[in-house]
C-alpha cells in the first residue's frame, strides 16, 4: 500500500512535492511543474487539495470540507488520483527542487522593448522593398534557383532545417521567459513532416500570457522571411540579372512563407489553432469539430445512422465547432491549393527534368550524377515522414497491448 494510506490511518499528513494553481474561470489547474504534469479540478477539490498540501491530515481535510461545502468528499479517491499524478510522495522521498532554467536571460533579451523595435523595422524595411521592386516578392518559381536541381534541393533543405529549429526555439524562449520548461519532437500532419514544442506548463500560467509563446515561432517566420527579402535586395536578387545569392534568399523566403502558410491549415494542431483554442478555453475543438463536419456530410447525403451524437461534447467546443468546422474545410482547401498550383509544379518539373537526363545522349555525368541525387533525396523526403508515421503507429500498437495485458 502506498505510505501516505499509511499516513491517512494513523493521522499523519501528506507530503507533497511543490504545486502550482491558477484559477482559470470555473476551473483550477493544479500541477506539478518539474514534471510537467498537470490536472483541472472544480473550485472546491481545489481547495481540498490546498488544505492537504497545507499539513492538514485526511480526516481534517474531510471535515473542514463538510463544514465548509454541506457535504462530504472522498478524501481517499482524491488522494490516490494525485498520487497517480506524482503531486504526492513518500517520507523518504524528498521534495523535488525546481532546477533554474538555462537561456532565461536570452528569453528576455530576444522579446524586450528594444527587440520589438528592431523587428518593426526589419519588417518595414522588407515591405517598403517589395513595393519599390515588386520582383522581391517570393515566389513558386524562385524555388528553382539553378538548372542543378540536386544542388537546389540540397541548398534548401541545409537553409530549411536550421529555420525550422529556429521557429521551435522561438517558441521555447518565450516559454523560458515565463519560466516553462519545453521539449521538442518530430512527427507528421497530413503529409507534413512537423517538429513540435512542447509546453505543457502554459496551462499554469495566466490566459493573457500564453499569447506571446504560443504565436513566437511564426513571430521567428515572419523575421526570417523578412531578413531573406532585405538580404536578397542587397545582394541584387531582383531585376533582369539576379545574382545568384539573391535567388538563394528569395528560394529559401518562399519556402520559409510556406510554412507560414501552413499555419492556416485549421485541420492541423497548428499555431493558429493552439491560439483559437486558448482564447475560447476549448478542451478538444479539433475533434469535435471533425465530428461536426462528418455529421454534415452524412446528413447530406442521408445517412443520418451515421452521425455521431456530440450531445456529451464540452458545450464550448460544441459551440465553436459550428464554425470551426467550415474553417476545417478552409485549410483542406489552402493545402491542396498551395501544393497543385504553387509547389507541385515546380517539383514536377525538376522530376521531369531528371528523367529526361537519363534519356538524352547529350547529358553531361555530372548532371546525370545531379539527376540521381535528386531523386534520392526527393525519395528520402517522401519516405521518412511514412517512416515516422509507421513508427508512431507501432509505439501505439504496444502502448495498447502493455494496457490489455497489464
Amino acid at each position: 500500500m502506498p505510505e501516505q494510506t499509511t499516513s491517512q490511518g494513523t493521522g499523519k499528513p501528506v507530503l507533497f512535492h511543490p504545486l502550482v494553481y491558477l484559477e482559470d474561470g470555473d476551473d483550477v489547474t493544479i500541477g506539478r511543474a518539474d514534471i510537467d504534469s498537470y490536472a483541472v479540478f472544480p473550485p472546491d477539490g481545489a481547495q481540498l487539495v490546498r488544505w492537504l498540501e497545507a499539513g492538514a491530515t485526511a480526516e481534517e481535510a474531510a471535515d473542514r470540507y463538510r463544514r465548509a461545502y454541506g457535504e462530504s468528499a472522498d478524501v481517499e479517491d482524491v488522494l490516490a488520483a494525485l498520487e497517480e499524478l506524482g503531486f504526492t510522495r513518500t517520507a523518504d522521498e524528498a521534495p523535488v527542487e525546481t532546477a533554474p532554467l538555462r537561456w532565461t536571460r536570452l528569453s528576455r533579451a530576444v522579446f524586450s522593448p528594444y527587440a520589438w523595435f528592431c523587428y518593426a523595422a526589419l519588417v518595414l524595411a522588407a515591405v517598403v522593398m517589395m513595393v519599390r521592386s515588386p520582383s522581391l516578392v517570393p515566389t513558386s518559381y524562385d524555388l528553382v534557383f539553378s538548372s542543378y536541381y540536386s544542388v537546389v534541393n540540397l541548398t534548401l533543405l541545409v537553409a530549411v532545417t536550421p529555420l525550422i529549429a529556429l521557429h521551435e526555439i522561438f517558441h521555447a524562449l518565450a516559454g523560458r521567459r515565463l519560466g516553462i520548461r519545453s521539449r521538442v519532437s518530430m512527427s507528421y500532419r497530413f503529409y507534413f513532416l512537423v517538429v513540435e514544442t512542447a509546453l505543457d506548463g502554459l496551462v499554469a500560467v495566466p490566459r493573457r500570457k500564453r499569447y506571446l509563446p504560443i504565436l513566437a515561432g511564426m513571430l521567428a517566420d515572419v523575421l526570417v522571411l523578412s531578413a531573406l527579402v532585405v538580404l536578397a535586395g542587397v545582394l541584387g536578387g531582383a531585376g533582369a540579372d539576379p545574382s545568384l545569392g539573391g535567388r538563394i534568399c528569395l528560394s529559401v523566403a518562399f519556402a520559409t512563407f510556406t510554412r507560414l502558410l501552413w499555419q492556416f491549415f485549421f485541420y492541423l494542431r497548428t499555431d493558429i489553432y493552439v491560439l483559437i483554442t486558448t482564447v475560447l478555453g476549448n478542451v478538444d475543438l479539433h475533434t469535435v469539430a471533425l465530428k461536426t463536419l462528418r455529421n454534415c456530410f452524412f446528413r447530406l447525403v442521408g445517412r443520418r445512422d451515421r452521425v455521431t451524437d456530440l450531445s456529451t461534447a464540452y458545450p464550448v467546443d460544441l459551440k465553436a465547432a459550428r464554425w470551426y468546422s467550415w474553417l476545417v474545410l478552409v485549410g483542406y482547401t489552402i493545402s491542396l491549393s498551395t501544393t497543385l498550383f504553387a509547389l507541385l509544379p515546380v517539383f514536377v518539373h525538376m522530376f521531369l527534368g531528371s528523367v529526361e537526363r537519363f534519356g538524352s545522349g547529350e547529358s553531361s555525368g555530372l548532371r546525370l550524377l545531379d539527376a540521381v541525387g535528386f531523386l534520392v533525396l526527393l525519395l528520402a523526403q517522401i519516405l521518412l515522414p511514412v517512416w515516422i508515421a509507421f513508427r508512431d503507429r507501432r509505439a501505439r500498437r504496444r502502448s495498447s497491448s502493455t494496457h490489455l495485458t497489464a
